[in-house]
């Protein structure tokens, strides 16, 4: 499906390419309520703010639950331009978030259908409604032209 079809993917694919331009790895986050009110929106600032856990989704989860005054983001909308890592799927499944979009699939570093599948485990607090490849095609070509540009 087309991020443009999909207004809230259009904007963490906004977030995505602010992030590329701070030389971040592009992935883009936004948070939105059950009203459909966006709730925050990121970049991954894991380089600028010297800290291995400011992925996107962790950003926009941590300023949501600041802003609700809760801990729980129950019938909240995530939409993000990759695979949630394991440490973002924990931090999602934690936050009782109801539903995930992600854009490109993550082989090499997702949580979720990849790697260890956080919300597949009995374990697992809470599992979101996921609909995968929102956005794809623009999410995977933009991290392929900032990986090719690396090399």
């Amino acid at each position: 499906m087309p991020a443009e079809t999909n207004p809230f993917m259009t904007l963490a694919l906004e977030q995505a390419q602010a992030a590329a331009r701070r030389g971040e790895v592009p992935v883009g986050a936004v948070l939105v309520d059950g009203k459909g009110t966006v709730l925050a929106a990121q970049g991954n600032r894991t380089i600028e703010l010297s800290d291995p856990t400011a992925h996107a989704e962790i950003l926009v989860i941590r300023q949501a639950c600041e802003q609700q005054q809760s801990q729980r983001l129950s019938g909240c909308a995530l939409h993000v331009t990759l695979e949630p890592c394991p440490m973002c799927a924990t931090a999602i499944s934690f936050a009782r978030i109801h539903t995930l979009y992600y854009g490109a699939s993550d082989p090499k570093g997702g949580g979720i259908a990849y790697g260890p599948r956080i919300f597949s485990h009995s374990t697992c607090h809470h599992r979101p409604d996921i609909y995968e490849g929102i956005g794809e095609t623009q999410s995977s070509a933009l991290l392929r032209k900032f990986f090719k540009a690396l090399r």
